[in-house]
């Protein structure tokens, strides 16, 4: 399928849940709304002539400058975006699925931001998110299981954010 023609399918029919595309890169990717990121996902998995039946991995970027001469010159605000990569088995074709959310909920530092669970679509999904939600401080809203699932359940803050500071010590074990 061509990729305006899919473009403008996903328009047609999830109107402005779909806020951004680049289907000419290196990975084509689509930008969707929170809120509409399981009907989108749904969608694609369903559809006979689509059949995203593969979640490969969900990662999340964190567009954060911790430095503040550096942070003055850069162009975005900053914030966190949830990467799906999807693939479809039968059609040997793949398509990234990416939501943009704020880098704190309500701008309150430690309030984690919000995505619904996509688990219910592909079931390996249930621990990408428990991954993304232990290392990048996401919460995904309706998982099953929701827990740290590489860092011990006391650990405090998630190591993969930019603005992470590491512990001089754990549990009187000082690590450096």
């Amino acid at each position: 399928m061509a990729a305006q023609v899919f473009l403008d399918r996903l328009q047609a029919r999830f109107k402005t849940a779909i806020t951004g595309a680049h289907l000419d890169a290196i990975d084509p990717w689509i930008e969707v709304t929170p809120q509409s990121l399981v009907d989108v996902c749904t969608y694609l998995r369903d559809e006979p002539d689509l059949q995203f039946n593969f979640l490969n991995c969900i990662s999340v970027v964190d567009y954060f400058e911790p430095d503040p001469k550096k942070a003055a010159k850069v162009d975005f605000q900053p914030h966190l975006e949830v990467v799906y990569h999807l693939g479809s088995i039968k059609y040997k074709t793949s398509i990234v699925i990416k939501v943009l959310l704020p880098r704190w909920k309500n701008d309150v530092p430690g309030n984690l931001p919000e995505v619904p669970t996509v688990s219910g679509v592909w079931s390996t999904a249930n621990w990408h998110e428990r991954e993304v939600f232990d290392l990048s401080g996401v919460r995904f809203t309706g998982h099953p299981d929701l827990r740290r699932i590489l860092c011990p359940e006391d650990w405090e803050g998630h190591p993969l954010r930019k603005d992470y500071e590491m512990p001089l010590e754990y549990h009187g074990i000082r690590g450096r």
